[in-house]
């Protein structure tokens, strides 16, 4: 007859074997809007695959989808991908303290100072992310512009930058036509602008599009074997933001996955024009 101990210790190596194959097993639910039918990620994966930017929207202050991110980078790194990690909520200025991050270089006190010191959302939000890139050995790249010049366009102008601001973004122009202004109404509908001008405000955008869409295709052209995860705000994301400015300097193959938010993003209000897929029950 088995001791008690002996049972105890068999009853704790199967509910944590349980546990295991739980998180092993997890598998994000999703829609695709180019079938238009229900589907997951293992599903979608070999399709995924293909692509050599995946852009990851999210809504910043909403863990649950930085917590999906993760999931979908780890999903892809399973396969046993080369992934990189783009990072809006990093300037490009600060990519080395994002490598020695990953290389172990830096504690995760300093790293969190550093990461305040580019981004004003909770660490708590996003840490999962940082810490499982960390374990897995998966390179940070820091996307965006010093925000001194996003600023100042937003109430200036692009014009008003000087020839060194201009220095800092490779050469980028910033020409708003119609089908960006009519983008960023439908897309950052819910953000307030203020008193600023709206023609300034689709220029830094622009300027935030163009930076990290060349980032992220520098990067690849670096690192040819590597697919890009690109984790931006949502508005970011869609297809007529950063995606254009891919399609604008690229044929290599991308794909849009944005976070489901009822009667904002899902099957009913958004289609192949903004993603190519949507993440359920976030």
């Amino acid at each position: 007859m088995m001791k008690q101990s002996t049972m105890l210790w068999v009853a704790a190596l199967i509910i944590i074997g349980a546990v295991g194959a739980g998180q092993k097993q997890s598998d994000l639910r999703m829609y695709d809007l180019n079938l238009g039918k229900e589907t997951s990620m293992s599903n979608a994966i070999e399709l995924l695959k293909q692509n050599r930017i995946i852009l990851v929207g999210e809504h910043h202050s909403n863990k649950k989808h930085h917590e999906a991110q993760r999931d979908v980078i780890r999903t892809l790194k399973e396969t046993g991908l080369q992934v990189a990690i783009g990072l809006e909520m990093f300037r490009s200025d600060s990519q080395q303290a994002l490598d020695r991050w990953i290389n172990g270089d830096i504690g995760e006190e300093k790293f969190r100072q550093i990461y305040y010191d580019n981004w004003n959302y909770p660490w708590s939000a996003y840490h999962m992310i940082f810490e499982y890139a960390r374990e897995a050995k998966i390179p940070l790249i820091g996307l965006n512009v010093t925000r001194d010049i996003t600023r100042q366009v937003s109430r200036q102008g692009f014009k008003s930058l000087t020839a060194a601001q201009r220095g800092e973004l490779s050469n980028i122009t910033c020409r708003v036509d119609k089908e960006y202004m009519e983008y960023i109404k439908n897309a950052f509908g819910g953000h307030s602008h203020g008193n600023l001008n709206f023609n300034y405000c689709c220029e830094a955008q622009l300027v935030w599009d163009n930076v990290m869409a060349m980032n992220s295709l520098n990067y690849i052209e670096k690192y040819p074997d590597t697919v890009v995860v690109a984790l931006t705000g949502t508005g970011h994301a869609r297809k007529g933001a950063i995606p254009r400015q891919i399609r604008q300097r690229s044929r290599i193959p991308h794909a849009v996955i944005l976070p489901e938010v009822k009667g904002m993003v899902d099957a009913e209000t958004i289609s192949t024009k903004d993603a190519d897929y949507i993440i359920l029950g976030l």
